[in-house]
């Protein structure tokens, strides 16, 4: 650990990303350690780069939904029967909550305790943790999405026939849609209906009770076959 490391504290009120880095091997507890407010803090000294890091909730479905149409529309256009494409694009949605698993809980919650480890996470997930009712900075950023998009599209394009891809594309964006209105709405909104009190209990265990496991946001299934299910008694015991 280097001099730089030892006994840095945050400031709150400057720009955090480039602050992060310092924390060193402390960084996973301080970014475990939720501030609850609903204010949205700076990230960066430029407005430009602030700007791409807030994103009101209602541009994801404004912009995915369409696209997502489209290429669904696509395979139609290429001879697919109706059925058969609301079929696949349905698969194309399931196949979404298990990247939207593997994402959670690879990616999204890797050890970092390097500079540029920590400055990395905190960005793509660390700062939800930190900061989880900060609604501008909840949904992905349609900036981030394109470039997961692209890879995504150029993948199934390996693994799929020219006339499935479009679709199981496509309802990969519905699924990722889906996603961040849920994943939002338990976070912001208050609901009534059992299955959806039922996520959203799910999901914010995994914010302050067990941030090991309830890696699903749409659906517990992945967490089942994976071992990675919460126990959720004995949340409701110390809660």
């Amino acid at each position: 650990m280097t001099a730089e490391m030892v006994g840095f504290t945050v400031d709150l009120s400057k720009p955090l990303v480039f602050q992060v880095g310092h924390l060193g091997e402390t960084y996973q507890e301080w970014v475990h350690t939720p501030i609850l407010t609903s204010e949205s803090p700076r990230f960066f000294e430029s407005d430009f780069l602030e700007i791409l890091t807030r994103t009101v909730w209602w541009v994801v479905p404004v912009i995915w939904v369409p696209v997502g149409l489209y290429f669904i529309t696509m395979s139609y256009t290429m001879g697919h029967t109706l059925p058969l494409v609301v079929l696949m694009a349905a698969v194309g949605a399931f196949v979404w909550t298990f990247l939207e698993y593997c994402f959670h809980r690879f990616l999204f919650h890797i050890d970092t305790k390097s500079y540029w480890g920590n400055t990395f996470h905190y960005l793509i997930h660390g700062c939800h943790h930190k900061h989880p009712m900060d609604g501008l900075r909840l949904v992905i950023p349609p900036a981030e999405a394109a470039i997961l998009a692209l890879m995504f599209w150029n993948l199934y394009g390996i693994l799929f026939t020219l006339s499935v891809r479009p679709v199981m594309f496509g309802g990969g964006l519905i699924g990722y849609v889906m996603y961040d209105m849920i994943h939002y709405y338990i976070h912001h909104g208050q609901p009534t209906k059992i299955s959806l009190k039922s996520i959203k209990k799910y999901h914010l265990n995994h914010h302050f009770r067990i941030q090991n496991k309830g890696f699903g946001i749409t659906t517990a299934l992945w967490d089942r076959v994976f071992g990675t299910l919460p126990n959720m008694k004995a949340a409701d015991k110390n809660g």
